[in-house]
């Protein structure tokens, strides 16, 4: 009777721990280098993430760009949530984030950037990202671009492509949702 309540204790143990990974399967290689890529990612030093990247060079122009986008808009990190392996290539990083651009709509909302990470023999191959911006952001975006074209037209040129002003873009969508909810 007493072997039975030890196992029973020590299955009701083992069940409860956390997982310190902070993942929802996956190897811990995979999860590891996953980790690495949200820090390089958040220290805003493209040196960092390019030698990050060294492998993923297709993904260098929209993730680094993304990268200086992120710093220039102030983006800060509210929640690092469970990272989630899709499969055995496949990791999904989301982070919610603080940011000039929802600040200057006015409206109390955190976005998650999710970044989709495709990792093969211990290297990333790829890496892009999904957003679950609100729709007020898309709109916000659509009317600086009707009505303010002249704060990203210039500004935006290769936008997600290596373009070579994502501070000065991201700055001017800032400038232009500012007046956008001024308007509403």
């Amino acid at each position: 009777m007493k072997i039975k309540y030890i196992i029973y204790v020590f299955l009701l143990l083992f069940v409860s721990c956390k997982n310190d990974s902070r993942t929802v399967g996956g190897n811990i290689r995979d999860i590891d280098i996953s980790n690495e890529f949200i820090d390089a990612f958040y220290s805003f030093n493209s040196d960092t993430l390019t030698a990050v990247l060294s492998a993923a060079k297709q993904s260098h122009p929209e993730i680094l760009y993304y990268q200086k986008w992120a710093e220039c808009g102030h983006y800060k990190i509210v929640t690092r949530h469970g990272l989630i392996a899709k499969n055995d290539s496949l990791v999904l990083c989301p982070v919610t984030v603080k940011d000039d651009l929802m600040a200057a709509l006015k409206i109390d909302f955190n976005v998650t950037d999710t970044f989709h990470i495709t990792i093969r023999e211990g290297r990333i191959r790829s890496v892009t990202t999904s957003s679950n911006d609100p729709d007020e952001y898309y709109q916000a975006k659509e009317w600086v671009k009707k009505n303010r074209p002249a704060y990203i037209e210039k500004q935006c040129e290769g936008i997600w492509e290596g373009g070579p002003t994502p501070c000065e873009c991201v700055q001017g969508m800032i400038k232009g949702f500012g007046e956008f909810s001024a308007e509403k």
